[in-house]
């Protein structure tokens, strides 16, 4: 099993989740974090001051799937979360050991 992990622009989170809920992805878990890349966040103005915004809001998604489903995976949140634009975001994959539904204890693919 893979654990997929994806930080996107909040504006798109919609669009990836449809794209992943058409490949059959049943369940994920979204977060609310901030951080910067090479972006390195801007500059703003407020009420005639500038100040900097280093720490930008992103979201993170987190899906653990089954190897066949990764690599299409990867290409539907690539494709869904695009906008060309610096700060698009990043995929990571990591190996998922083991899974364990708490309700049946049902294990490793059943349990996704």
């Amino acid at each position: 099993m893979k654990m997929l992990v994806a930080i996107i622009k909040p504006f798109k989170l919609d669009a990836v989740r449809e794209a992943l809920a058409d490949l059959g992805v049943q369940g994920m878990t979204v977060t609310e974090v901030r951080g910067f890349g090479r972006q390195k966040g801007h500059t703003e103005l407020y009420r005639g001051a500038e100040y900097v915004v280093d720490l930008l809001p992103k979201i993170k998604l987190e899906v653990a799937l089954a190897p066949d489903q990764l690599d299409p995976a990867i290409e539907a949140i690539s494709k869904a979360a695009r906008t060309g634009q610096i700060g698009d975001g990043k995929v990571f994959v990591y190996d998922l050991e083991q899974t364990i539904r708490i309700r049946t204890g049902e294990a490793g693919i059943e349990a996704v």
